[in-house]
């Protein structure tokens, strides 16, 4: 390329930086078109392509599929949450009166909705979904209203095969049981592979339903530290597996609930090679996968070394149904323990969403509702860390997830965000206070918020008025 050629990209790139810059094109406004701004300038459409790459490079314009480039809004700077240092004991999960009560308020709709990571129904628009649902009742009802098999519907286990295949995971459908949401895959996992008292390495913090699961197995929590980046410690993993203290381990496959982080594959690849060292089995939890940021989905565990001990958990409820509760476990050599399980508590999942699901799936419309959330959620949380960094005290940190709809907060100690929780919902908002994903009390001056329900005025509000209580009352007395 001449010289003459990068000098006019980079002259492009520089008169649309002056325009971000001076407030004529504003963040999150649609920048001209390829066709605009070359016919305008006078230019080729391969080198104004060639500026707003550089531009994109750069974070002043983002793209968005089948939409256009549109303009960046900035990145808020608060630093991350340091790495968590847990206890390095087992520890007996207690009943959490607190995790109800944000479960109760999270369903009503006069409070603020930061708390539950369920997103808001009008934001799934799953129209289809529901119209298939009412079809196959209209027309089959009589033949769904029965039992399945427990492994659940054949051709929805055919497609979520078939989906999992393109991350490089290649399983028969006979390894896939459909569940009633992943809480209950996580718990049929944990059942197949473990026994009252046994103790289970896991994230720190970690999803409250997945302590609670292993309180009702009678299994006890050996929490790793994580970064908020990268995941758990790999050195502490080898510590606990060689001290024989663990007897499974459950970790998320991307973007874990609260703490929003990944592991780099490299790091996955070492932990599945401890855990295939020692014979302990892994437990992934994959609910967030679908809602990645970027252009590749990560890959899952099993499909980086797929280890013959695992066992793979996912759900459509973070994308798609939460009302359907459709999720699913996938293993080969666990299933037989799996099936038992799941005969002895809920013999089979509903025939009917099955049924809609598997319709809605080989459709297509999936990957397009996706492509649809992924740019709703990324704006979402961008959006909020920008208003937690003008609202909240000083000293906050605030994750940088690269998927998923969740934040995690750190706020300078000794603030206590149980006492913030009830104060909170005295002025009608909702989050989850830190403690409730810890099985030790950990994560006191922590919180998550959940950004399910997209950016608009209400949440805006809601978190400058979160932040402000923070600032005044959210310290211990």
């Amino acid at each position: 390329m001449p010289p003459s050629a990068r000098f006019r990209y980079e002259e492009l790139a520089e008169l649309v930086t002056d325009l971000v810059t001076r407030g004529t094109l504003q963040p999150g406004t649609r920048a001209p078109s390829l066709r605009q701004i070359s016919r305008q300038q006078r230019t080729s459409l391969t080198t104004a392509l060639q500026a707003y790459r550089i531009l994109e490079d750069r974070g002043v314009l983002e793209a968005r599929p089948q939409s256009g480039f549109y303009v960046a809004k900035p990145a808020a700077k608060l630093p991350v949450p340091a790495t968590t240092r847990p206890s390095s004991r087992p520890t007996d999960v207690a009943a959490s009166h607190l995790m109800l009560q944000l479960l109760q308020h999270a369903s009503d709709d006069r409070y603020v909705p930061l708390g539950c990571a369920i997103p808001s129904p009008q934001l799934l628009a799953s129209g289809k979904l529901d119209r298939l649902l009412a079809r196959t009742a209209r027309t089959q009802g009589v033949r769904h209203n029965t039992y399945t098999e427990p492994r659940g519907d054949r051709a929805l286990r055919i497609e979520i095969a078939r989906r999992m295949l393109r991350w490089g995971y290649a399983l028969s459908p006979d390894d896939i049981a459909i569940t009633c949401g992943c809480t209950e895959a996580l718990s049929l996992a944990l059942n197949a592979v473990t026994r009252p008292g046994d103790s289970v390495a896991i994230e720190s913090p970690t999803y409250f339903g997945l302590l609670q699961v292993l309180r009702a197995l009678s299994l006890k929590a050996l929490e790793l530290p994580t970064d908020a980046r990268t995941g758990i410690d790999i050195d502490a993993l080898a510590s606990a597996l060689r001290s024989r203290k663990v007897h499974a381990c459950v970790l998320a496959s991307s973007y874990n609930n609260p703490l929003g982080c990944t592991m780099p594959e490299g790091r996955k690849l070492a932990a599945l090679r401890l855990l295939a060292q020692h014979h302990v089995p892994l437990i992934e939890d994959d609910v967030y996968g679908d809602i990645h940021f970027g252009d590749e989905r990560p890959r899952p565990f099993a499909s980086i070394e797929r280890p013959e001990n695992s066992i793979y958990c996912g759900s459509f409820s973070k994308t798609l149904a939460p009302g359907y509760r459709v999720g699913w476990v996938a293993t080969a050599r666990h299933m037989q323990r799996v099936l038992e399980s799941k005969f002895a508590s809920t013999l089979c999942a509903p025939s009917l969403p099955q049924t809609a699901f598997a319709a809605f799936l080989s459709s297509g419309g999936y990957d397009r509702h996706l492509r649809r959330i992924r740019r709703l959620f990324a704006d979402t949380l961008r959006s909020m860390a920008i208003e937690i960094e003008r609202a909240f005290p000083e000293g906050t940190k605030v994750s940088q997830p690269a998927g998923g709809f969740v934040l995690w907060l750190e706020l300078p100690k000794p603030a206590d965000t149980t006492l913030l929780f009830s104060r909170a919902l005295e002025k009608g908002i909702c989050f989850a206070p830190g403690v409730i994903f810890s099985a030790n009390g950990a994560h006191a001056h922590c919180l998550r918020l959940s950004g399910g329900y997209g950016w608009n005025a209400r949440i805006e509000k809601g978190v400058r008025a979160l932040g402000a209580l923070a600032r005044t009352a959210g310290k211990r007395r």
